[in-house]
């Protein structure tokens, strides 16, 4: 009986067929991205605000003040740079204008009574109280100008003509962790949607599960534009995290699955070119639509198109015939040939799978031998490490000043070399070298960006760059090594696990970067620097994966990086062969 992948060739591995199917499913990538990053322009820091008590509320509708008129009036000056969170900003405090008002009421009063004894002087008095009272500077009033301050509790006043969630929801200076909260709970969506979605999806299709998916990820960013208030914000958001995991990992499974075995590292690698591509587009979206609202709708509508590929992407034949359902694999197979000019004789009447599952397997099975425990430790610290320092490093886009359209858009072109040179290195000097290249690059960049000075602006661009770029090479080597370290009876549990802990980096990330960044600005990028040069020293002691065969057992992962161990397995697998000739 033929199996699922000498059926395949048959039919072709990566034929007309495949390509459609591929290019279209990597569209994804790019509405992900727009979701994974897009906090970075939907949550922008306002340029100017302040806080606007009830007294200068009165003061600027009464006296038409426009916002720069009354930012000079009635803001308190900053006291230093602008940090995400300003607490000892004068932006977080106000004038108690309210004193201001009293002295005012004090000096009209004792004018109308100057008046009442003396009607001669009545004109003057008059105009001294409108002048208390009228459109004068109201820190006049006090001595030096230093009017009392007081916390602000509201009101909150923007000078920027468009909005962001910052502005629509009062998030600064007390509430500014909220912001963090927005991105925390996109990743806390990821991490449920990764094991909820990935269970449906075993148990009930990939295509159906990435249709559903898609369709939740445009209701919930809808009805995240038009939230009408912070709470309604965040649970919809953590929603659409959950749906918009759904549609990354079924793609990036049905892809993988349709092709053939040596298709798979280079699809793998290539669909995640879309998802840079996705950032790539994403500022001139955020530049031609600045209304957060707006924005919000425009990275979400194109989710309903998907919903089209119901009639063009089928269900992954492999998964079909895990489900005893082979009659239909045949069918779409027969399709696949038939497209890519192939021919599927009758002989291929009944097919089977190659893989085997291992039934409920535990994190036990990843950690009850040595070699499987340090590959586990090791990658689940590197997913961490990913998550953390890419993320952390995008949003800081958001706080370091500048042009933040061209700044985002170098950033991901920047990304793109990347998958190059992964295709270059992996297959030439392995992956052990280039994974612990990338992350010590990264880290040591971040470690001399945070303490380039200032005035040397393309020098701090170009180390940024770098550490971006490898950066980047190591979130995408870490999906392939990880499937490559596990056994085919642990494979889909283990990188399940261990890619959970690049959502709960997420979940970290806008903390640790806009708390730190509040204490001193490039305190992240050390922080940052130091868990990418540990990763990189980390991940040496994995064995190596270049040029040996998936292993099929727990035995064959404890026999990683035992030479004398793969001359044997490939001298038997070349006997056996021999056998079949």
């Amino acid at each position: 009986m033929p199996s699922f992948d000498e059926a395949l060739q048959r039919a072709g591995e990566f034929g007309r067929f495949q390509r459609r199917v591929f290019l279209l499913l990597c569209l994804t990538g790019v509405t992900f991205a727009f979701l994974f990053v897009g906090v970075v322009f939907l949550g922008s820091q306002p340029d100017r605000y302040w806080c606007r008590g009830p007294s200068a509320a009165a003061l600027a509708e009464r006296c038409a003040w426009s916002p720069e008129e009354e930012w000079n009036r009635t803001a308190p000056a900053p006291r230093g740079p602008a940090a995400p969170d300003s607490r000892g900003d004068g932006r977080c405090q106000r004038y108690l204008l309210e004193a201001a008002n009293a002295s005012a009421a004090t000096a009209a009063a004792t004018a109308t009574a100057a008046a009442a004894a003396a009607t001669a002087t009545t004109a003057t008095a008059a105009a001294a109280a409108a002048g208390a009272l009228g459109c004068a500077d109201p820190l006049a009033a006090f001595p030096n100008r230093s009017a009392p301050l007081v916390r602000c509790r509201g009101g909150w006043r923007y000078a920027q003509a468009h909005s962001t969630i910052v502005s629509e929801f009062d998030l600064v200076c007390g509430n500014a962790w909220m912001l963090d909260l927005t991105q925390a709970v996109l990743n806390l969506g990821f991490l449920v949607g990764g094991f909820t979605l990935g269970y449906a999806a075993d148990r009930y299709g990939r295509i159906v599960i990435y249709l559903i998916s898609c369709f939740g990820v445009g209701i919930t960013g809808v009805v995240v534009a038009f939230a009408p208030n912070f709470s309604v914000f965040v649970i919809f958001r953590f929603l659409q995290g959950v749906f918009g995991k759904g549609t990354w990992m079924t793609c990036y499974v049905i892809v993988t699955e349709i092709v053939g075995s040596k298709q798979r590292r280079i699809v793998g690698i290539v669909i995640q070119m879309f998802f840079t591509l996705g950032i790539i587009i994403l500022p001139g979206i955020a530049y031609f639509i600045p209304n957060w609202q707006g924005m919000q709708l425009a990275i979400t509508l194109p989710n309903f198109l998907f919903l089209l590929y119901y009639w063009v992407v089928p269900e992954s034949p492999r998964w079909l015939i895990t489900r005893k359902k082979g009659d239909k694999a045949l069918k779409i197979l027969r399709s696949i040939a038939k497209c890519n000019g192939k021919y599927l004789s009758p002989n291929y009447s009944e097919i089977t799978a190659t893989d085997e599952e291992v039934s409920n397997p535990s994190f036990l099975d990843l950690v009850r031998t040595p070699q499987m425990r340090k590959c586990t430790l090791i990658l689940m610290f590197a997913w961490f490490t990913s998550a953390v320092v890419y993320q952390g490093l995008v949003m800081r886009l958001g706080i370091i000043g500048g042009n933040l359209y061209i700044d985002f858009f170098i950033s991901g072109v920047v990304e793109l070399p990347g998958a190059l040179l992964i295709l270059l290195t992996i297959e030439r000097v392995g992956r052990r070298l280039p994974f612990a290249a990338s992350n010590i690059v990264a880290g040591v960049a971040c470690l001399v960006t945070a303490f380039v000075p200032e005035g040397i602006p393309w020098l701090r661009t170009t180390v940024a760059t770098l550490g971006r770029l490898g950066i980047t090479m190591a979130f995408e080597i870490v999906y392939l090594v990880n499937s490559e370290l596990y056994p085919t009876t642990l494979r889909n549990f283990g990188v399940s696990l261990c890619s959970g802990l690049c959502d709960f980096g997420g979940i970290i990330a806008p903390f640790l970067l806009f708390r730190l960044a509040a204490v001193w600005l490039e305190l992240p990028l050390i922080i940052f620097g130091l868990l990418a040069s540990i990763c990189g020293g980390l991940v040496m002691l994995l064995p190596e994966t270049k040029g040996i065969a998936l292993p099929e057992t727990v035995d064959d992962v404890e026999k990683l990086g035992s030479p004398h161990s793969y001359k044997c397995r490939k001298k038997k697998k070349t006997q056996v062969s021999s056998s079949h000739l």
